[in-house]
């Protein structure tokens, strides 16, 4: 009954995408509520809103490319504005744009063209609907009948990944409603609404798909009390999740695995953001963090989509659990002379209560020397090779 719950945890890593009006400032997502801007003034933005057309199959390529499995965009973010044709519910969308053209769409048309899952993040507050303050349940009509194109019109779907209930807690978000409705057209998509910051790891609701940690690694495993259900991790490179042309605190790549390499092994997914600019185009930089970050996987065999939460535990090891073995990631220095570079110094890796029948690492396959049945000595990298954690896979007796 769950299997797509199983589905979703095997893909292991995806790509968070916000895109929106907001691009077009330059100044992060929350902009327009931050700087206090009246929509008089942010709508002129509209303008400018000019998405090129080979913006979905470029993103999709370097998603796929950085070992992403699926990709979640935001169809519509707190500004109100929509990259989908919203039917006639407004005209505050994409196709009264200049771009003209149903982003969402193009989007869905490429994940599925190259073999990667589409998500949709879909706010549920909404700065620009005076329903939301004046007319609650009007407004929860408005949402659910703006979801329902999102179910209806775009094919099978990944899942819906909504934000915005912190915003009224102990409103009538009508959520029995708005599931229901997205299991009648969608019976296997993930459903996820995002607790915020403050209430990480909560369930929320019985047909919660997936339970979310915003910018905080997981730290238990998921309650499956009462049915099977995944984690996900959401995480920026730098502050902003929408493009901020002067956001350059950028966090260092190996922060980044270490992060993915901690979600697994909580059986947690990791989605990694990336802010486009309004024309759909990706940051320079954001590029190359994806880059590397797909090397390393590949680097890994691709280790960490089957891999998960396992009860044996090691010193200077994080452990996983394969298929049909082990893995201990370890920080890896190089070899390298001392005029050329620091030498990071090697550790002992020991793995508690058990007896290894054979280990080998996994970028290169080579033997490792084992001790006292369950311990090794970290090996460096050799000069010209230096990516930061080295797996090793592990065979037990």
């Amino acid at each position: 009954m769950y299997e797509y719950v199983k589905d979703f945890q095997n893909m292991g890593f995806g790509m968070f995408v916000h895109f929106g009006l907001y691009s077009v400032i330059g100044e992060g997502e929350w902009v327009k509520h931050i700087a206090r801007i009246p929509y008089e003034k942010y709508d002129k933005n509209i303008a400018k809103f000019k998405v090129k057309k080979t913006w979905a199959k470029e993103l999709v390529k370097m998603a796929k490319n950085a070992g992403c499995k699926y990709i979640t965009l935001t169809t519509r973010h707190h500004d109100g504005f929509s990259l989908y044709d919203t039917r006639g519910l407004n005209d505050y969308d994409v196709i009264h744009s200049p771009t003209g053209r149903d982003l969402v769409r193009e989007f869905v048309d490429e994940c599925n063209a190259q073999g990667i899952v589409p998500f949709f993040y879909h706010t549920i507050l909404d700065w620009h609907n005076n329903d939301y303050k004046e007319d609650f349940p009007k407004y929860i009509d408005y949402l659910i009948k703006s979801v329902e194109i999102l179910c209806t019109q775009y094919g099978k779907i990944g899942g819906l990944w909504f934000d915005g209930y912190w915003d009224k807690p102990d409103a009538d978000w009508q959520f029995d409603r708005l599931y229901a409705m997205i299991r009648k057209h969608q019976p296997t998509a993930m459903i996820i609404n995002n607790t915020g910051m403050g209430a990480r790891g909560e369930v929320g609701h019985p047909e919660i798909d997936s339970v979310t940690y915003e910018r905080g690694k997981p730290s238990k495993e998921v309650d499956n009390a009462d049915r099977p259900r995944a984690s996900e991790m959401c995480e920026v490179f730098n502050s902003h999740w929408g493009f901020a042309k002067m956001d350059i605190s950028y966090k260092p790549v190996s922060e980044i695995l270490n992060s993915l390499v901690t979600c697994r092994s909580y059986n947690c997914n990791f989605l990694l953001n990336v802010g486009p600019l309004a024309n759909g185009d990706i940051r320079t930089i954001d590029r190359g963090y994806m880059e590397e970050i797909g090397k390393w996987i590949k680097f890994n065999k691709n280790f960490i989509y089957t891999s998960r939460m396992c009860d044996i535990t090691a010193e200077n090891a994080v452990m996983l659990k394969g298929e049909d073995c082990y893995y201990a990631i370890v920080k890896a220095g190089m070899v390298a002379d001392i005029n050329v570079a620091i030498n990071d110094p090697t550790s002992n890796v020991k793995i508690n209560g058990v007896k290894i029948k054979r280990a080998t690492w996994l970028d290169n396959g080579k033997r490792i020397k084992i001790k006292n049945k369950n311990e090794f000595t970290t090996e460096p990298f050799f000069y010209g090779t230096s990516m930061v954690y080295r797996v090793a896979k592990i065979v037990l007796e």
